[in-house]
């Protein structure tokens, strides 16, 4: 049955056409798992006879997976015992100019990222840059961009500084039997970060200057507060006037919410009634004295008496991840609150307050959320992790002898690895075994820090490569790049990189090389050039993404503590891309000259 021709590709090319095309598609335009996706075209593939048992599964047992899951007990050792915080406090400095900031940022950013995940790198640099940029009176907007860029820009520099390098040099192996060094792409790597530092300091115009999200909430800036009043509260029966609510300190009264839900505008003789919510806009410290001068609670649900309500609380701000189930979404018709013991006082959306009773407003991705929490309460935790991203952390680690313990061990396991005494699995399992024994790291924290979604993605990757290749569809489409482009080596590496680097904005960066891996394999050799050299620039260009917000996890990150728009990062993305396209393809040329196969 596969035997069936049409257009040139087989059935079960086909099979695999529609459902690569229907992932990507899912993948964009919906907010469904991408471990999910990847699973399901898996069981598609498998359940369609286009993979064998074997390779169905064989993701799940591919070396790069592994690497990356063991890599992540060694990362959890690193951030438990303060390494990343000691780097970043010793790092910065006070620079005397924007140029001299970004290479004070983009440098030891880049540095970290060759070695570990961009995700932890950026997350633990957000708030700092947001904190220096107030010092050296700069737009955090203007520097969280190049923070994210940094990070990408700096994991290609090593086989374990991003994803995708990892699953090509690993299906690499698979196909030659050769291993690559960690640090094949060290040199490119490098050319290009520098050419990217420079086009930022060049482009930094195209840079926005944006106000940060959770500038609504400085005293300032206007938001909203909502309140609710006890049964038992001394003011029930007395107007707002008489309550003396019309003229408060710091804000005023906007509306009432009865308990009937009927919203009535804040005139002086409206009577107050237990059970009422009542918003107010103003300044936030002065208009939470309320609380304490009239007796009113925040309002998250009904409570009978002041004594329900926990003393010891903090304010925390937070923005609404993207993906978080809170999107289309108000607080009110949620358990989110009461789940997680948090109270909504105020939203700010761009910078900007809404208007509106707090939790009647409906949540997009990237409001900006004021919270009332417990003072020591766990932000980290699975669940709440998919819904908010928190702008601070209250968990400092203490710098010791740990510090210096899970130092050297990082730093013993790569060059380890890079002068090939050990492979780099075994490498990273001693590693991740050391960071244990030592306790740089518990067995809890070390089994929290594996991020399963993120392995069932890769593990979906490389088998999505192994169809791509298995049922000629490499092949078909690398004869007909060459068929566009001719013979010219660097004309066709060029091509596929460009469409490998436009291609990465929409979708994962691991899904990008493990599907453009067999079409640069199968061209290089038809071509009769060692594939080597196309895959380090494919390395490059798939993680060279720069245009759009979803086009890394690291912009997603910035986002919203950027205050950005969707369009910002294509305005000096699109540039970006370019740049970084021939900056790739001019230094890999020279540093690994093509080199006929052997005939």
């Amino acid at each position: 049955m596969d035997t069936v021709i049409f257009l040139g590709f087989s059935l079960h090319a086909w099979i695999t056409i529609v459902t690569v095309l229907t992932m990507f598609g899912v993948m964009l335009f919906t907010k469904m798992r991408a471990d999910i996706v990847f699973l399901g075209s898996i069981a598609v593939l498998y359940v369609t006879g286009v993979l064998s048992d074997k390779e169905a599964f064989s993701g799940f047992s591919s070396t790069s997976v592994i690497v990356i899951a063991v890599l992540f007990v060694v990362v959890a050792g690193l951030t438990q015992t303060g390494v990343l915080q000691w780097i970043v406090k010793h790092l910065l400095g006070q620079p005397s100019s924007y140029t001299k900031a970004i290479f004070r940022l983009m440098l030891p950013v880049a540095g970290l990222s060759s070695v570990l995940s961009n995700t932890t790198v950026v997350a633990l640099f957000v708030n700092i840059v947001k904190m220096w940029s107030k010092k050296l009176g700069i737009s955090p907007s203007k520097l969280l961009i190049p923070l994210s860029y940094a990070s990408g820009m700096g994991g290609i520099c090593t086989l374990i500084g991003t994803p995708p390098n990892l699953i090509i040099s690993g299906l690499y192996a698979d196909h030659t039997g050769k291993t690559m060094n960690m640090l094949a792409p060290m040199i490119p790597g490098l050319f290009c970060l520098f050419i990217g530092i420079l086009s930022i300091i060049a482009l930094r115009r195209l840079l926005p200057e944006r106000k940060t999200p959770e500038s609504a909430f400085e005293s300032t800036s206007d938001y909203t507060v909502e309140f609710l009043v006890p049964s038992d509260n001394p003011h029930i029966g007395e107007t707002i006037a008489e309550a003396g609510l019309n003229d408060i300190q710091g804000g005023h009264i906007i509306e009432i919410i009865h308990y009937d839900e009927m919203i009535i505008p804040a005139n002086d003789d409206e009577p107050i009634l237990g059970g009422d919510r009542l918003v107010f806009t103003g300044q936030i410290d002065e208009i939470l004295e309320l609380r304490k001068s009239h007796g009113f609670v925040n309002a998250d649900h009904h409570i009978f008496s002041m004594e329900d309500v926990s003393h010891n609380r903090q304010l925390r701000t937070a923005y609404v991840t993207y993906g978080s189930s809170l999107i289309n979404k108000s607080i009110r018709n949620t358990t989110f609150e009461k789940d997680n013991n948090m109270t909504l006082v105020a939203v700010s959306r761009l910078g900007k307050r809404v208007t509106q009773s707090p939790r009647q407003i409906v949540l997009q991705a990237g409001d900006t959320l004021l919270l009332e929490c417990p003072p020591h309460i766990n932000i980290n935790t699975g669940h709440l992790q998919t819904q908010l991203h928190f702008f601070d952390s209250p968990s400092v680690p203490n710098i010791g002898r740990k510090t210096l313990i899970s130092s050297a061990i990082m730093i013993a396991m790569v060059l380890i690895s890079a002068f090939d005494i050990l492979p780099l699995l075994q490498c990273a399992f001693i590693a991740a075994a050391a960071m244990l024994l030592f306790r740089c790291c518990n067995a809890e924290q070390a089994m929290k820090s594996i991020q399963w979604e993120i392995l069932m993605v890769f593990a979906g990757s490389v088998v999505l490569g192994v169809a791509i290749q298995k049922t000629g569809i490499a092949e078909q489409l690398a004869f007909g790049i060459l068929d566009v482009c001719g013979d010219n080596p660097i004309v066709v590496m060029t091509a596929i990189c460009f469409v490998g680097t436009f291609i990465t904005e929409f979708i994962s960066n691991t899904a990008a090389g493990a599907m453009f891996f067999p079409i640069m394999y199968q061209a290089a050799e038809k071509l009769g050039y060692e594939p080597y050299p196309f895959l380090i620039a494919l390395m490059i260009s798939v993680s060279s993404s720069f245009a759009t917000p979803i086009g890394s996890p690291t912009h997603m990150l910035v986002y919203a503590p950027g205050g950005y728009r969707f369009s910002d990062f294509m305005r000096i993305g699109l540039l970006m891309n370019l740049i970084i396209l021939a900056a790739n393809i001019l230094i890999v040329n020279i540093v690994y000259p093509l080199t006929p196969l052997n005939p």
